[in-house]
């Protein structure tokens, strides 16, 4: 099994999710694939960490299953934004950590 990390993206870890449960469990190929159409700036970089995690894995794409797509919180960057009469308010930017662990396919060696 080999693994991908990708830490401290500037993306919502609860958007950056429910991309990533979709491709849980698939090939690796077919997710990439999948990834590619959908309208998402999550889609566009998971797909990114899939990729580096087959390469890690030393395997072609087609040879690989996603075992785990993971996105946990990281810190927020703390922004803020000027209001009226000289007040401010906070903006919180959420970032992210990916963690993709892939496996040869069953079968395959």
């Amino acid at each position: 099994m080999s693994r991908a990390v990708l830490k401290f993206i500037r993306l919502s870890p609860i958007k950056a999710r429910l991309v990533a449960r979709e491709v849980q469990g698939m090939n690796a190929e077919l997710a990439i694939a999948s990834l590619e159409f959908t309208p998402n700036k999550a889609a566009k970089i998971i797909s990114k960490v899939i990729a580096s995690a087959v390469a890690n894995a030393g395997l072609e794409a087609n040879e690989a299953e996603i075992t785990s797509c993971r996105v946990d919180k990281a810190a927020m960057l703390k922004r803020f934004m000027p209001r009226a009469r000289g007040r401010a308010t906070p903006k919180l930017k959420p970032t992210s950590h990916i963690i993709v662990e892939v496996a040869p396919v069953k079968g395959e060696k």
